[in-house]
C-alpha cells in the first residue's frame, strides 16, 4: 500500500453479521493516501485507500455525512445468501404459478455452496474493487490496466471485455447476471444471480445440474457452465434495502449496476466506479454497440436513471466511492 498510508481498519466493511444486530451501518469518509500517476489526468490513483466501516449512528464522519445517510439505516443483511439461511423474498416479483421459496432454496443450496466467501480476509491489506459498468463512455478511456489492478473487478449483464481489452480491463472476479442475461464464465469468475422471480432460483438450480427450465418470461440457456463453487445469490432482502432506503422506489426496481455499486460498498474498503451514465455527449449506450435511439431506456419507468445518477453523484462528493467519466 506505500508509505504515508493508514493503518487498515479492524473494522471489516461487511453486512455477514445476522439479522437485526443493532444500530443501523453508517459509511465513514475515506483516508485518501498518496495519489500514484494517472494517464492524462483521468486515470484512476493508484494508492488511494478509503476505510468504509460499518458503525453505529452518530459516529465519527465528517462533511455532512450524517445528513447524507439519515433516514437510510437498514436491518443487518447478508448481500448474498449462504446455505441453511431463512428466506427473505420481499422483491421477488409474484408469478401466476406459487413456489415454497424455502423448499426452492433448499433444493438450490445442495448445489450450490453454503460458505460465506468474505469470511476471512487479511486485515492488513486494502481491498480495492472496481465497478464496471456498461456506459459507452468506455469507448476510448484507456482505463483497461488500472481496472485490471483491483482485487476484485465486478461486472454486470453482457458486458464483452475481448476486444475491448484497453478500456475496460480484461479481467473479472464478480459477473452478476439475471437469467435472461445469463453467459458461461471461466473458472475463476463468481457467478452471481440477481434473482427477480421464484423461478430465477428454480433456474440456477436447474441450469447447474438437470437443464430442464429452459424459458422464464423469455428463453434462457438451458445449462450454465460455471464454477459451482463460486456461485452467489444475490439476497432480495438486500435487494429491498436499497430499494426502500437508497432509490426510495425511483423505477420499479434498482438498476443491475446500482444493485452491484452497493454490494461492493460492503465488501470493499475502495470502491472506484467505471461506465456509469451518459458519454460526454449526452448519449446513453453500451461500450460495444452504436445505438442511435441511445437513452430511450431511460423512459421506460423500470429503472430512474437520472436519480440514480443523482446517488452516485452524492456518495462520490462524500467520499465513499471515486468515479471515472470517460469519454
Amino acid at each position: 500500500m506505500g508509505r504515508g498510508h493508514p493503518p487498515p481498519s479492524p473494522t471489516l466493511p461487511f453486512c455477514w453479521a445476522g439479522v437485526g444486530g443493532g444500530a443501523g451501518p453508517r459509511l465513514q469518509p475515506r483516508r485518501s493516501g498518496r495519489a500514484g500517476p494517472s494517464k492524462g489526468g483521468t486515470g484512476p490513483k493508484q494508492a488511494n485507500w478509503r476505510a468504509l466501516k460499518l458503525t453505529g449512528p452518530g459516529a465519527g464522519g465528517g462533511g455532512g455525512d450524517g445528513s447524507f445517510l439519515h433516514g437510510r439505516r437498514r436491518r443487518q443483511e447478508r448481500q448474498a445468501w449462504p446455505a441453511r439461511r431463512p428466506a427473505q423474498t420481499e422483491m421477488l416479483q409474484p408469478q401466476f404459478k406459487s413456489h415454497n421459496t424455502n423448499e426452492v432454496l433448499e433444493k438450490l443450496f445442495q448445489i450450490v455452496p453454503g460458505e460465506n466467501p468474505y469470511r476471512f480476509r487479511d486485515p492488513q491489506q486494502c481491498r480495492r474493487c472496481a465497478v464496471v459498468g456498461n456506459s459507452g463512455n468506455l469507448r476510448g478511456s484507456g482505463y483497461g490496466q488500472d481496472v485490471d489492478g483491483h482485487n476484485f473487478i465486478m461486472r454486470m449483464n453482457q458486458a464483452p471485455t475481448v476486444g475491448f481489452e484497453k478500456d475496460v480491463g480484461s479481467r473479472t472476479t464478480h459477473h452478476f447476471m439475471y437469467p435472461e442475461s445469463a453467459k458461461n464464465l471461466p473458472a475463476n469468475v463468481s457467478f452471481v444471480l440477481v434473482p427477480f422471480k421464484a423461478l430465477d432460483l428454480m433456474w440456477i438450480a436447474s441450469a447447474l445440474s438437470t437443464g430442464q427450465i429452459r424459458f422464464t418470461y423469455a428463453p434462457v440457456k438451458s445449462f450454465l457452465r460455471v464454477d459451482k463453487e463460486k456461485v452467489q445469490i444475490y439476497n432480495p432482502a438486500f435487494f429491498k434495502y436499497i430499494h426502500d432506503r437508497w432509490t426510495e422506489h425511483h423505477g420499479r426496481y434498482p438498476s443491475t449496476g446500482m444493485l452491484v455499486l452497493f454490494f461492493a460498498l460492503h465488501v470493499c474498503d475502495e470502491v472506484n466506479v467505471y461506465g456509469f451514465g451518459a458519454d460526454s455527449r449526452g448519449n446513453w449506450h453500451h461500450y460495444w454497440e452504436n445505438n442511435r435511439y441511445a437513452g430511450e431506456f431511460r423512459k421506460t419507468g423500470v429503472h430512474d436513471a437520472d436519480f440514480e445518477a443523482h446517488i452516485i453523484d452524492m456518495l462520490a462528493k462524500a467520499s465513499k466511492i471515486e468515479v471515472y467519466r470517460g469519454n
